[in-house]
């Protein structure tokens, strides 16, 4: 969603990075170059300018005329203005309230609330183990409560049931006696929707909740429409209250403005943001991390809690023991193969990397899809244990049965156990002694290589060196995490080009390796 404000603020800054000194002048020019590119973003207009005069004001006084750098120095000015912008900490659904604490879910028709509130109910009910009830209440749109039921089959998430003939008041006060009675933790009512704002639609839901007493009113709002989505904010916020907001389809096409503005306008928090279609596609909004990513310093903690969530820590173990043996067999690799699509896939984890929107459009021209791990599965499984455990076996007439089996030409064998070899070599520089690690220690440890995933300790710590702005931060990683892109780290000679097991990356991506 944030792509095109990112391109564009991203090649504003640079500009300012590479003057030695900055005159009013240059900061003028820029923020000129901020404001436009804000507004082609669809940003509130009272909201750029807010924004463009606060920077301004902050780029021209003491605070760059004291920095080394000065152009790096705005770049910091703009991450946290827009951090303030955004709403400065991170606001989770709050559900400190005697249970059942009640969720109202409004917002217009076709704004994804159904599918957002069957989301919230499976993040709820495995991240934070609360016992979840779900209502629907839309008595007009055919099958709507239908499909609420559906999808709690699909996330194991109960539903009330359905009892025709009711009104939308009446299902609200029988879904809370049913809590109740269930002895349910948070009971989630989803209102219904209309195509456009209306007063039949505000009177149902203000009705609902003063039946119900809401300890969160969230309105679901789709990204995609722009402005006219802070205005929906500002009709339901002055007439039933909200505590919050879930913005959908952030990984759509739209430019972003509708983030920006929604806070400042309404003054009301972006809790969570959806990601996808998938039920498991949704994310806390973080405006330290949603600020990096709009001036391309990637999401690294983002990235490490992924990992956090995908690897299993005890197969982490296992792994870590055979890379301290320096034995790194193709069953090894199937399994980090099948870890990295958990996480997300080569576009998903690539776009939390500092430094790599800059080159995206190179990546996605590379052909760095995602089906290229499936069809190296694919090969691993036709082969027989004894050769995933000894490659070495693998002659020609071997190759050509792994090639049959498998759909694939016997030349993706032949690199994907050059990649093997190449991979073996890396896994052994991270799991050898701490003194001869070389700079892929940093990534190894904070990827949990070191026997166990991530403490909360490390990620709290990432998060203030990325969020805090320290050295390095407007750049890229800081300078303790190395063997990542950006001036905090790059990839050792010994592997240039980038980390080997990913296809080849375009030129920028790689470490200091010969240019051609």
């Amino acid at each position: 969603m944030f792509d095109t404000l990112s391109d564009r603020l991203g090649g504003i800054l640079d500009k300012l990075k590479r003057r030695g000194a900055l005159t009013e002048a240059d900061v003028g020019e820029a923020m000129r170059e901020v404001r436009r590119a804000l507004i082609e973003a669809d940003v509130a207009l009272d909201v750029v300018r807010s924004f463009t005069d606060r920077v301004r004001q902050r780029a021209v006084g003491v605070e760059v005329i004291k920095s080394v750098t000065p152009g790096q120095m705005v770049v910091k000015i703009v991450h946290d203005e827009l951090v303030a912008t955004l709403g400065s900490d991170a606001d989770p659904i709050d559900l400190n309230a005697p249970a059942p604490v009640p969720i109202l879910m409004v917002g217009l028709q076709g704004s994804g609330k159904t599918t957002s509130t069957a989301k919230i109910a499976k993040r709820l009910t495995e991240r934070a183990k609360r016992k979840v009830l779900m209502a629907s209440l839309d008595t007009r749109r055919p099958a709507a409560m239908e499909q609420l039921a559906t999808l709690g089959r699909q996330v194991e998430v109960a539903t009330l049931p359905i009892v025709a003939g009711q009104s939308a008041v009446q299902i609200a006060r029988r879904a809370i006696e049913a809590a109740k009675l269930g002895g349910y933790d948070v009971v989630m009512l989803d209102t219904a929707g209309r195509v456009t704002l209306d007063e039949a639609l505000m009177a149902e839901v203000a009705e609902v909740k003063a039946v119900t007493g809401p300890h969160e009113v969230l309105l679901v709002a789709d990204s995609l429409t722009g402005q006219d989505a802070v205005n929906t904010a500002k009709a339901f916020d002055g007439r039933v209250g909200l505590t919050g907001i879930v913005l959908t389809r952030a990984d759509g096409d739209g430019r972003g403005g509708a983030a920006l503005s929604m806070r400042a306008v309404t003054g009301k928090p972006i809790k969570l943001l959806g990601t996808g279609e998938k039920m498991d596609a949704l994310e806390d909004f973080d405006p330290h991390r949603v600020a990096g990513r709009i001036l391309g310093m990637g999401d690294v903690v983002a990235l490490v809690e992924k990992a956090a969530e995908a690897i299993d820590i005890e197969k982490a173990k296992v792994t870590a023991e055979r890379m301290r043996k320096g034995t790194f067999d193709l069953d090894d690799l199937r399994s980090q193969l099948e870890q990295m699509a958990k996480m997300g896939g080569l576009g998903g984890l690539m776009g939390m990397l500092p430094g790599v929107a800059k080159v995206k459009n190179q990546i996605a021209s590379a052909n760095l899809d995602d089906k290229v791990f499936k069809r190296q599965v694919a090969i691993i499984n036709s082969m027989t244990p004894k050769e995933r455990r000894a490659p070495k076996l693998l002659d020609a007439s071997r190759k050509r049965r792994i090639a049959s089996g498998s759909g694939t030409k016997v030349e993706e064998i032949n690199r994907l156990l050059k990649m093997h070899r190449q991979m073996a070599d890396v896994m052994k520089a991270m799991g050898g002694p701490a003194g001869k690690r070389g700079p892929l220690a940093g990534l190894a440890g904070m990827m949990g290589f070191g026997g166990g995933g991530p403490s909360p300790e490390m990620l709290k710590d990432m998060a203030d060196k990325m969020g805090a702005g320290g050295p390095g931060a407007p750049g890229g990683l800081p300078p303790s995490f190395p063997g990542l892109p950006g001036p905090g780290g790059g990839m050792p000679a010994k592997f240039p080009g980038g980390l080997p097991g990913l296809p080849k990356l375009p030129p920028g991506l790689g470490g200091p390796g010969k240019k051609k």
